[in-house]
């Protein structure tokens, strides 16, 4: 069912599709069987370091945000009103290409099961964006995704500094930077409703599990590939910060 402009605001403003990226998790645990509630549970011993838990959940919580964000990126380029929301659309297709391909790269190596859809409430997140036009999708669309990528930050530092895994470290520190940018992007737009943005980012999760979780992929099924755009000069890895008012 569309979700009206009105209703789309209140949702946003209330807070009920608000994504708390580190509670996402697989019940079926994406198929490694026998799994403890512990994060830091070593499951695998790999050539490139011991896989925990939270490892793997981290990967595929990376895979998952490319999911719903790189179409986004696609959508802000065809209705953001304003060059700084297309430029944003520009960074969210780019960076979410290159850490695609590192996910990509990373579950064959460590045997991780990635998902092809981005869960239920990521999906609205989009439905809720594109529902909008104008300057309007440029406030919900920015203010969405810098609420979820305020969010994301800190767990992506504490995978960083916990890991004990070479791939899941090279992960990190790409995601890091790009959520960054990403971050910058958003704020450069001048839409940014920062009260509500960070009473938001704080919020628990309201949603009941399933909402949150993208589904696995049916045995055998291709994996997705979010396409590069080298017809995309953008560089996402070296933010620049958005000026102030001296």
């Amino acid at each position: 069912m569309p979700v009206s402009r009105n209703l789309a605001g209140t949702i946003f403003v209330g807070g009920a599709l608000i994504l708390t990226l580190s509670a996402i998790a697989y019940p079926t645990m994406l198929g490694v069987q026998n799994t403890s509630s512990s994060p830091t549970r070593v499951i695998a011993n790999t050539r490139y370091g011991p896989l925990t838990e939270m490892d793997r959940d981290f990967v595929v919580k990376v895979r998952a945000a490319g999911l719903w964000e790189y179409p986004l990126g696609e959508i802000a380029l065809k209705k953001g009103s304003t060059p700084e929301m297309r430029e944003a659309g520009k960074h969210l297709i780019v960076g979410h290409a290159r850490l695609d391909e590192m996910c990509r790269q990373i579950a064959v190596e460590l045997n991780i099961t990635l998902p092809n859809q981005a869960s239920p409430q990521q999906q609205q997140f989009v439905a809720t964006a594109v529902a909008q036009s104008g300057k309007q999708f440029d406030t919900t669309a920015a203010n969405i995704m810098r609420v979820t990528h305020g969010q994301i930050f800190p767990p992506i530092a504490k995978v960083r500094a916990t890991t004990e895994n070479s791939l899941v470290r090279k992960l990190a520190n790409l995601a890091n930077d790009t959520v960054l940018d990403h971050i910058t992007m958003m704020e450069k737009t001048g839409t940014i409703n920062f009260g509500q943005v960070l009473a938001q980012q704080n919020a628990a999760p309201s949603l009941p599990k399933d909402q949150l979780t993208p589904p696995p992929p049916p045995p055998g099924a291709p994996v997705v590939v979010l396409t590069a755009r080298p017809d995309l000069k953008v560089n996402t890895t070296s933010p620049t910060p958005s000026p102030t008012v001296g």
